[in-house]
């Protein structure tokens, strides 16, 4: 996980980072802002009344309309501040909703590289856990702040003009007691941030103990893994105290404040009744302005501790948007050239943009990929060609590390299958990840149909490809969204076709929900063989002119295999597949085989040529005894 620390590498954050957010409720938030200067004038506007009914006691002048005046307004303030209020909340509950829809969106479009980097866990508490902060942000931070401003300035205003000497001596005590509050209330951004990044590890600790379940209990390692969970609890909880312990002491600061300018009100304003300077009615309505002062304040300080709690799980959540989405860089960086150039997709800014992006690009892609490929018939061109690719995984800083393939050139004619083979850790699979853009070469080129995958958008490139990881994924939920992942407007008919050519019909005809039986979380009620055969009928559906295959016979047994084998014979034909194997038995019959050892391509032919050709391949094949091993020299 990239290092969190360094101030250098955080965005800046403030009250303008919160306006994307903002921006999509700004109605309801101008009507919200128009209720709360209602209530305040409302409010403000209590004293005065007050005053004035005190005043007509005094005089016995008739008090009746001022009565009626003060009832009215204490009731309508109260129904609108209620109206205000539900407002809020839902302004709040959106504002949640539109931060966890563009931060899950970005989630979701963030290379491949990013979640090789980051715990699972505390990408999903940036989701759940930092954007509900955001809540606090709009109803106890923003508003309450701009409302309770106002209200002070309002309350100021009139208690200067009832007794500029009383209003004196109450500010003088204000002034020591809310300077302090204010010095601590600004550590509370960068400890609220802490406080979430420890919520955040320990989401990934619970995130690893849950899904390695079964390993743990079978490893008899509960203790353990709850001790690290434990830790990371701990590591919150002292994160929690931290924060509480600032807070304890401002919320009595705030409290002696309140206190004390009461009583200094009481005391020097008894003293100017007494003697004439102002009246009774004076002195109470400027003791009730000063209520309307001290507590606004008091909310004011504490909306500002919640707005840096809140901006500080901001931080959190820009840290991930400010990563640049799969494919940014470089169609930023460069511009493709020639025809290929039409065949750049632009990341779209909305779903319609995304729409129109989507339709143009497949336009452009289906021309240009239908003149390669017929090219390709004539000329003989390749539908996948690696020339000298080189490839080195890169680290958190940007670093890229040793040589993970070197120099790998070879060709995968159209409609043909060409398969990979070599020991593990030889970088097969690795290719496979390139073809798909999972990351992007180092050296040398990669292209598909003779375009260079780096001037294809992601999305062009990968409606021309079917894969088929060494360990497919089965999404939690039923066999019928598994199989519409990637083509959502599948028939009943087509599903079970590809189901009975991958041999998983009977996973239908066993339960009476048929397509809409459960598989649960990450396929855990199939097998590991029915998992992997689910996830070649998944890409078998969507029917790409090029197959991927990473290790698709690593969890079947031999009769399935064999299906399996006839399966992908069928939809091989006038398809270009490229297989990654251990299994030498499944790829006996493949047009060319290419043999890779510590990154390089060491041989390239077919079973019987490499026999003869290749003593790596040979080994592979006699290890598996495929063919009888070499003599021993002695």
């Amino acid at each position: 996980m990239p290092p969190e620390d360094p101030a250098t590498a955080l965005p800046k954050v403030g009250l303008r980072t919160l306006w994307p957010y903002l921006r999509a409720h700004r109605s309801s938030l101008l009507l919200v802002a128009a209720l709360s200067l209602v209530t305040t004038a409302g409010t403000l506007l209590q004293p005065v009344l007050t005053r004035n009914v005190l005043d007509g006691l005094g005089a016995r002048t008739p008090i009746g309309p001022w009565v009626v005046a003060l009832v009215g307004t204490l009731v309508g303030v109260a129904a609108v501040d209620g109206f205000r209020h539900f407002l809020l909340q839902r302004t709040a509950e959106g504002l949640v909703l539109t931060s966890r829809r563009r931060l899950a969106g970005h989630l979701l479009r963030l290379p491949i590289a990013e979640y090789d980097q980051r715990r699972t866990g505390d990408l999903l508490s940036r989701v759940g856990a930092d954007t509900t902060l955001l809540r606090a942000v709009v109803t106890s931070g923003l508003f309450d702040t701009v409302s309770g401003a106002i209200m002070v300035v309002g309350a100021a205003t009139a208690m200067v003009l009832l007794d500029p000497l009383l209003f004196g001596v109450t500010l003088i005590g204000l002034v020591i007691g809310l300077s302090g509050g204010i010095f601590f209330a600004r550590k509370v951004r960068g400890m609220s941030r802490d406080a979430q990044a420890r919520i955040g590890e320990m989401t990934a600790a619970v995130e690893r103990s849950i899904t390695a379940a079964r390993t743990i209990r079978a490893s008899r390692a509960e203790d353990r893994e709850t001790a690290t969970v434990a830790h990371s609890a701990e590591q919150a909880y002292h994160a929690g105290v931290r924060i509480a312990r600032l807070q304890a002491i401002v919320q009595p600061a705030m409290v002696t404040t309140i206190q004390g300018s009461f009583l200094l009100v009481l005391g020097v304003g008894g003293a100017r009744v007494a003697s004439g300077a102002i009246t009774v009615g004076d002195l109470v309505a400027f003791v009730l302005f000063v209520f309307f002062l001290v507590m606004p304040l008091g909310q004011a300080l504490n909306a500002y501790t919640q707005l840096q709690a809140g901006l500080g799980a901001l931080q959190r959540m820009e840290e991930v948007l400010v990563i640049p989405l799969e494919g940014a860089r470089d169609d930023t960086a460069t511009a493709p050239t020639g025809g290929a150039r039409a065949l750049v997709g632009a990341q779209p800014s909305s779903a319609s943009a995304r729409s129109a992006a989507s339709a143009r690009s497949a336009g452009a892609a289906a021309s240009a990929h239908a003149a390669a490929s017929a090219g390709a018939a004539v000329a003989g061109a390749p539908a996948i060609e690696f020339d000298r690719v080189g490839f080195g995984y890169t680290d958190a800083e940007g670093r890229v590390g040793e040589p993970v393939l070197r120099e790998v050139s070879f060709r995968a004619p159209v409609g043909t299958r060409t398969a990979l083979v070599g020991p593990s850790g030889a970088g097969k699979s690795t290719l496979l990840s390139l073809v798909e853009r999972f990351y992007e070469v180092t050296s040398g080129s990669l292209r598909i149909d003779g375009v260079d995958v780096r001037e294809l958008s992601h999305e062009t490139l990968r409606s021309r490809l079917g894969y088929v990881e060494q360990e497919s994924p089965v999404l939690a939920g039923t066999l019928r969204e598994n199989l519409r992942l990637a083509t959502p407007d599948a028939t009943e008919e087509q599903m079970r076709t590809v189901l009975a050519a991958v041999n998983l019909d009977e996973l239908v005809d066993r339960t009476p929900l048929g397509l809409e039986a459960q598989v649960g979380e990450g396929g855990v009620l199939l097998s590991g063989g029915e998992r992997q055969r689910l996830a070649i009928a998944r890409t078998l559906l969507a029917a790409p002119p090029i197959l991927l295959l990473d290790e698709p016979t690593s969890n079947l047994d031999a009769r399935n295999e064999a299906a399996l084998r006839s399966a992908i014979d069928t939809v091989a034909r006038g398809r270009t597949l490229l297989i990654v194997a251990h299994r030498l038995s499944t790829v006996v019959d493949a047009d060319q085989i290419v043999v890779l050892e510590h990154g390089r391509v060491v041989a390239t032919g077919s079973h019987t040529e490499l026999l003869d050709t290749s003593p790596l391949y040979r080994e592979l094949a006699a290890h598996q005894f495929l063919v009888d091993p070499a003599p021993d020299p002695a």
